[in-house]
């Protein structure tokens, strides 16, 4: 996709679109646990995730959020998926959206991971509250 960019300025624009994403708090949290033991597996995510996949333009910031949520909650990544609410809002899904992205899959990944799901949404809008 990004053949004429250095892996450089790919993580640079991948940092860019973490942070609007996810937030400025959230990725320097991140980066400040960044040890020489993790720090390939951070620049891949930054690299991979952010400058590639979620920087291409077949999809906007709200339909990968949604798609995310719904991907966190089917297969249970509980630690992922509070930081996720954040950036489904920062992306201009609405509460009500966030909702039914996890009524919606309730309905194909089962209650249990959905029940989970809404705890902690309803974490997140506490705090955010």
């Amino acid at each position: 996709m990004k053949n004429e960019q250095t892996q450089s300025e790919i993580h640079a624009e991948g940092m860019t679109v973490r942070r609007e994403v996810l937030g400025d708090a959230h990725v320097d949290e991140a980066n400040a646990g960044t040890t020489d033991f993790n720090a390939d597996f951070f620049d891949f995510i930054n690299r991979y995730a952010w400058g590639e996949i979620w920087n291409r333009p077949g999809l906007d910031r709200r339909t990968r959020s949604m798609l995310t949520l719904a991907l966190l909650t089917a297969r249970g990544h509980r630690e992922e998926f509070k930081p996720h609410i954040i950036a489904a809002l920062n992306n201009g899904l609405t509460r009500e959206e966030i909702k039914e992205v996890i009524l919606h899959t309730a309905l194909y990944a089962g209650l249990p991971a959905a029940n989970t799901a809404f705890h902690l949404a309803a974490e997140v809008f506490k705090e955010l509250d």
